[in-house]
């Protein structure tokens, strides 16, 4: 993932020693708040299990992101080069979604699991700074980075991964956390306006995602597995399919008094239809996507911060089954999420005891190895 800094002048100020170790700390790092975040936020507060160590977790998360902004506001000062190098690599760029959905799912982890500690109006006005911070940010990714990708990188199909979806992504993350907070705008225009934002968000990103969903399927069904490192980004796939059903369930609890009735109906009848199909096809995408990584790891797959791919996406998956529970009455939802969350809490640990031994050995902040000098063929002088 990245690489050790390069000698600094000797005239560098003593400041440098420290901006030099995030020369190579690359947007991607922000994956980590989301995935702790996800791990606190993803239960109501009223499910089984102790609201302090949700909230130990949420606070974590939000740790997380303060040390990585500052890090990253480092990176940007003391490294432009490497940062432009970021925007203009096609395997880096999409990355930057990550920064989004970090402030995103901080923020409604506020709401749902940091209000037990940090108070009911501090999670509030948390919320909305980086609801409202989230959104542009996620907005300003879903543009840029496919102008990108269309204008100044040069990509091919057989270059697809999932992880060109993750800018276009973040505003259904947008679209799941924003209807914590109708309730708290004045009635009337303000809610009303939010929710039917929130529902303008989710129909963005869900277009944009089956635009380009079919070529990532494409290239893993006609160009053979992802390499080892990149097969758990498969997981990414499993993001806009539970956020968007986690998203459609919020509208329907928020609806009612908000829009008038037959739309407030439409959102719960939409909650079900839209929500129960493509659960289904996210958990079997999930299989497809566990049969890929055992079969890495029978070829030797080790950790890297690809592992972080894990994490979110399947939390999503378990407030979309929540969702569904809440909206069907059905208990099989609340025993499939009960199943994720337990999937998910053991990907954390994994991905995050593998990051701290990274982070220990220095390997995870160190730049790209130069490839070995291939030595020149001997000749034989000949008179």
């Amino acid at each position: 993932m990245v690489t050790a800094a390069h000698p600094l002048p000797a005239s560098a100020p003593s400041r440098r020693p420290r901006a030099a170790s995030v020369r190579h700390l690359g947007p991607n790092w922000y994956a980590t708040v989301m995935g702790t975040a996800i791990v606190a936020g993803a239960l109501p507060p009223h499910a089984p299990g102790p609201d302090a160590l949700r909230a130990a977790v949420w606070t974590l998360s939000l740790v997380l992101l303060a040390v990585l902004l500052t890090a990253r506001a480092l990176h940007w000062r003391h490294h432009r080069d490497q940062a432009r190098a970021h925007l203009l690599d096609p395997a880096t760029a999409p990355f930057y979604g990550c920064l989004a959905m970090a402030l995103l799912a901080v923020g409604g982890g506020a709401m749902t699991a940091g209000q037990v500690w940090i108070g009911p109006r501090a999670a509030l006005a948390l919320d909305a700074v980086l609801f409202s911070a989230g959104t542009a940010v996620g907005l300003a990714a879903a543009v840029a980075v496919p102008y990108l990708m269309a204008v100044r990188h040069r990509v091919t199909p057989e270059q697809a991964t999932p992880v060109w979806l993750l800018p276009l992504v973040a505003p259904m993350v947008s679209a799941a956390q924003g209807p914590l907070l109708v309730p708290h705008l004045p009635a009337g225009q303000a809610r009303e306006t939010l929710l039917l934002g929130c529902l303008a968000l989710f129909g963005l990103s869900l277009l944009a995602t089956l635009v380009m969903l079919p070529l990532v399927f494409a290239r893993l069904v006609a160009g053979g597995p992802l390499p080892l490192a990149l097969t758990p980004t498969l997981f990414l796939v499993l993001g806009p399919l539970g956020q968007s059903t986690t998203a459609v369930g919020n509208f329907a609890d928020v609806a009612p008094g908000v829009v008038p009735a037959p739309y407030a109906d439409g959102f719960g009848v939409l909650a079900v239809l839209y929500g129960v199909p493509v659960m289904g096809f996210a958990l079997l995408w999930l299989g497809l996507a566990t049969a890929h990584v055992l079969r890495a790891r029978r070829h030797g797959m080790g950790f890297a911060m690809t592992w972080w791919a894990f994490t979110f996406p399947v939390g999503t998956c378990v407030t979309g089954a929540l969702s569904l529970g809440r909206h069907t009455g059905l208990l099989a939802f609340d025993a499939l999420a009960a199943a994720l969350y337990a999937v998910l809490a053991g990907a954390w640990a994994a991905a995050a005891i593998g990051t701290v031994r990274g982070l220990r050995g220095g390997e995870l902040l160190a730049g790209p190895r130069p490839a070995p000098a291939v030595p020149r063929p001997a000749t034989a002088r000949t008179r």
